[in-house]
């Protein structure tokens, strides 16, 4: 069947993009129309990728491609235009739907701030990167994208620049993410150099990585594969900050609360997510591969939780968990559950859009972001309280909100093929409860803390708590969509169905790390909790080696930056001593000889006189000399 409305996508990123061009156009002169233009141009593309995902849900059509060719290079040639399957469809319902809300929640949040209106436009040019990124249907496309989304994001981290903190992260974020999309780079390169007539659309990359067969038609041994997978990986794994390339996502948060949600949530860190899945014929070719993204994913879900566990921040606290759940997604690619893994990007969209913009009604009402300087907040902020709770419990994986559904998927599939990562899984369900407890009953029950605003509180304006509601809702019921009893999400996204059967005993160890996790937290945490000052934690070494983040970022220091910098420091000597001193004596000679020069010639005959008989009398005696040989 041919779709209809998928000939419009290439629409859904030119209206963001115009709204940024408008917006950077006249500037400080639209001021109060940047929030409506920013609200319309998103929800305009949030209704018509529902629109398209609707009728891919209803009316099974075919997968979309239109492509114009962009330039030709000999026989070269390079295309330009959009991609729709049921991946990017829905990809593009999570970004839209997201960036609406955060535009309307920052109408309250950005008031009276005097770059509102960059603001706006800068969101703009994100959603509308991502949107590319998603819709390409071929990888330098991507590419390109991949890169935009990148400054994008360094516009937005940094956006209050006037801060040193927020330079620098940045200027980290910038870095580290460079580090990933090299690897990314030299991927695309290998593929390019392999791929039949150097085409590298999806459509013909699946074709090739189908069998080994048709790699070694093109040359494609399985240990190339690897390498071509890996080093794709790599590129995810900066833009969706796993270990170890992890350390630029906690410091995003110098930037405004709304990026951090829309950041975090659904746009930037997902694409690392959304490659892997986008090129998985790829990695499914090479076991080893594999086995390199489950491995990572694992390790970096249980390690950023266990820092997560340790934070006083509130939004370091829900980063560390973006990390965390990132690397449940690429767990479960790692294990070939590529459903499982997009459904839990799906239900992480809104659960973790919802957290951090909570939190950002929290640190706008109370200016702290410190958790032990809170407290009694629920009596106060009631909508953002039980919103807030709704998305924690999400989160932490309790039935029947949809993180339960989405995780109990992922724990299925580690059931199914490595109990080691179902452990590695489960444990971190746990502690990802425990901290989701300490974090809402500091915030929001007992007491408020010494010295805190708290008393003086009130409820955010309706254009805050409105988004809050609405992602409440889908944090409730999204993961219905797809349950262990109905394969029709997984038919539906990639044409399997790991929905068939239901594993009792990886649903029920799940439930129960999160409700011990929970019950911990409020043991130590609660109304009445034994840790609830924050000053038995201080003396624990354990708590502060996790605090400190493992010294992963001096670690980093010490092994790169340092050595780096005294690298850099003994070539500038070089340059400055060796090579510079060269050319300065080169120079002075050259000076030195002119200014000879100069003075003999000064216009007094006598002395031309005396420099033609000192020549003469140079040349007879270099006749003399030569004697009989100048004959």
């Amino acid at each position: 069947m041919e779709s209809v409305l998928s000939q419009y996508a290439w629409m859904i990123p030119v209206i963001p993009l115009l709204a940024f061009l408008v917006l950077t156009a006249f500037g400080r002169q639209m001021k109060g129309a940047a929030v409506m233009l920013g609200v319309f141009s998103s929800f305009a593309a949030c209704a018509l990728s529902v629109l398209i995902l609707w009728e891919r849900m209803t009316g099974a059509p075919d997968d979309y491609t239109r492509s114009f060719e962009w330039f030709r290079i000999g026989d070269i040639r390079l295309e330009f235009g959009f991609d729709i399957t049921n991946l990017n469809a829905l990809m593009l319902v999570i970004v839209t739907l997201v960036s609406t809300l955060v535009n309307v929640y920052s109408k309250a949040y950005m008031e009276g701030d005097e770059r509102q209106t960059v603001f706006y436009a800068y969101i703009a040019l994100f959603t509308s990167a991502m949107l590319g990124l998603v819709l390409s249907p071929n990888l330098i496309q991507l590419y390109i994208f991949w890169e935009l989304v990148g400054v994008c994001s360094f516009l937005l981290i940094g956006f209050w620049y006037e801060r040193p903190a927020a330079r620098a992260a940045a200027k980290k974020a910038f870095i580290v993410t460079r580090i990933g999309d090299v690897g990314l780079l030299v991927a695309i390169l290998i593929l390019f150099w392999h791929m039949p007539n150097h085409v590298l659309d999806f459509t013909m990359i699946s074709n090739v990585f189908a069998n080994a067969d048709s790699m070694a038609q093109n040359g494609i041994s399985t240990g190339l594969g690897t390498w071509i997978a890996a080093l794709i990986f790599l590129g995810a794994i900066g833009k969706s900050g796993q270990f170890p390339l992890h350390t630029w996502l906690p410091d995003a948060m110098e930037g405004p609360t709304p990026i951090s949600a829309l950041i975090h949530a659904a746009t930037m860190v997902a694409a690392g997510v959304y490659l892997v899945a986008r090129t998985f014929d790829i990695f499914s070719v090479s076991p080893t591969a594999m086995m390199i993204v489950a491995g990572v994913g694992g390790f970096t879900a249980i390690f950023a939780a266990s820092i997560a566990a340790a934070q006083r921040d509130m939004k370091r606290i829900l980063a560390y968990s973006t990390v965390s759940q990132l690397g449940y997604m690429m767990m479960a690619l790692g294990l070939g559950a590529v459903t499982a893994g997009i459904f839990h990007l799906f239900t992480h969209a809104f659960f973790k859009a919802l957290l951090f913009l909570g939190a950002g009604s929290v640190i706008h009402a109370i200016h702290t972001q410190d958790i032990f300087r809170m407290g009694g907040l629920g009596n106060r902020m009631k909508v953002t309280a039980w919103t807030f709770a709704i998305g924690a419990l999400a989160l932490s994986g309790i039935p029947p909100l949809s993180g339960f559904w989405s995780k109990d998927a992922i724990l299925a599939a580690a059931w199914e093929q490595n109990m080691l990562l179902f452990i590695v899984g489960a444990v971190t369900v746990f502690i990802t409860a425990f901290y989701m407890a300490r974090l809402f009953f500091l915030v929001f029950t007992g007491s408020p803390a010494a010295g805190s605003d708290a008393e003086n509180v009130r409820e955010s304006s309706a254009s805050m708590t409105f988004p809050l509601v609405v992602l409440a809702v889908l944090a409730a019921v999204a993961g219905f969509v797809h349950t262990p009893f109905s394969g029709a999400f997984g038919m539906w996204l990639n044409g399997d169905d790991p929905g068939s059967s239901v594993h009792a005993a990886a649903m029920i160890i799940s439930v129960l790390a999160g409700v011990l996790g929970i019950g911990w937290g409020y043991m130590w945490y609660g109304p009445r909790g034994s840790r609830r000052g924050g000053s038995r934690e201080a003396s624990n070494p354990f708590y502060r080696l996790v605090a400190n983040k493992y010294y992963i970022d001096e670690l980093y220091q010490l092994i790169f930056v340092r050595s780096l910098a005294g690298l850099g420091r003994v070539l500038q000597a070089f340059d400055k001593w060796i090579v510079a001193g060269i050319v300065r004596i080169v120079s002075g000679a050259a000076v030195g000889i002119g200014k000879t020069s100069t003075r003999l010639q000064n216009g007094q005959l006598q002395t031309y006189g005396l420099m033609s008989l000192f020549g003469f009398a140079a040349l007879i005696v270099f006749i003399l000399a030569l004697g009989r040989r100048f004959w």
